[in-house]
């Protein structure tokens, strides 16, 4: 099944006899903090106007743990994001699909669990809102109680996995390139990389319109990067955010992929860990 929808569909799909729960999981990473300035209000952007249908998620409350050794994104406790996901009337036979305010990373974060522990379709809308081309809805929908269980299946990895794949098969890192070569780092507390993680920023797997480029594009990029002969590939990033993006571009692409979730806010957070940095994977 494609892990994508587009617009159009979107609307087919809640026209039809069993229209999908729809997420609206706007966020964005933000420095703001340090500079004194407010950060992103995703639940004032969904007040604001959302798809009609759509229940609001809060990715760093209910799509990710406390910020802590793990991450600044760890992996939610799996209890409270199976309740999380049943009060959005998440179940396991209707169809989920995922939107955000157009970059797909908060999208992503949401299909990446919903797959990881089972949930059997679901998909991030292509272009997320500013996609969108009907009407939007102030309203907050009733909400009907969903029966969602999270059971996690493969595709997770730790620190030492990680690392293991940088040798064994390939690892990429989805941030920009220059804090993957060390020369700025706005967040964590050193620059650089997972030695043998080969440079692949999420930003490359997108037009400027934030949508998806073609199946082709997509295979042939991660296959120049090293994606192929069967290899097992894993993906990282800054806190398992935009990294779930391009997971997901990776399966766009009908390539499987592994997420390291603490990425680099868990790595570089212990001094005993080893940084590469510059141009070079090693």
């Amino acid at each position: 099944m494609n892990a994508i929808i587009s617009a159009s569909e979107l609307a087919s799909a809640l026209a039809g006899e069993n229209p999908p729960v729809v997420l609206d999981v706007r966020w964005q990473l933000s420095v703001a903090k340090a500079a004194g300035e407010p950060s992103f209000d995703g639940r004032a952007a969904y007040a604001s106007g959302h798809v009609p249908g759509a229940v609001y998620v809060d990715l760093d409350r209910e799509l990710a743990g406390a910020s802590g050794a793990g991450g600044r994104h760890p992996l939610p406790d799996l209890a409270e994001f199976g309740a999380a996901m049943r009060r959005a009337g998440v179940s396991a036979a209707r169809p989920v699909v995922a939107y955000d305010g157009g970059q797909g990373w908060a999208a992503a974060r949401a299909w990446w669990l919903l797959h990881w522990t089972g949930h059997p379709d679901v998909r991030v809308l292509d272009g997320g809102l500013t996609a969108w081309q009907g009407e939007l809805s102030i309203d907050v929908p009733a909400r009907t109680e969903g029966d969602f269980e999270p059971r996690p299946g493969a595709g997770l990895l730790d620190a030492d996995a990680a690392a293991a794949l940088a040798r064994s098969g390939v690892l990429f890192d989805a941030r920009a390139g220059e804090r993957y070569r060390g020369e700025v780092e706005p967040i964590d507390r050193v620059g650089g990389h997972i030695p043998g993680a080969v440079s692949a920023p999420t930003t490359d797997n997108v037009g400027p319109d934030g949508r998806f480029l073609p199946v082709e594009h997509l295979r042939d990029r991660f296959r120049s990067l090293g994606a192929s002969d069967g290899r097992e590939v894993g993906v990282y990033c800054g806190s398992g955010v935009s990294g779930a993006h391009e997971v997901l571009a990776l399966a766009v692409a009908g390539i499987p992929a592994a997420l390291y979730v603490g990425s680099w806010s868990e790595w570089s957070s212990d001094p005993s860990r080893p940084v590469a940095v510059g141009p070079d994977p090693r």
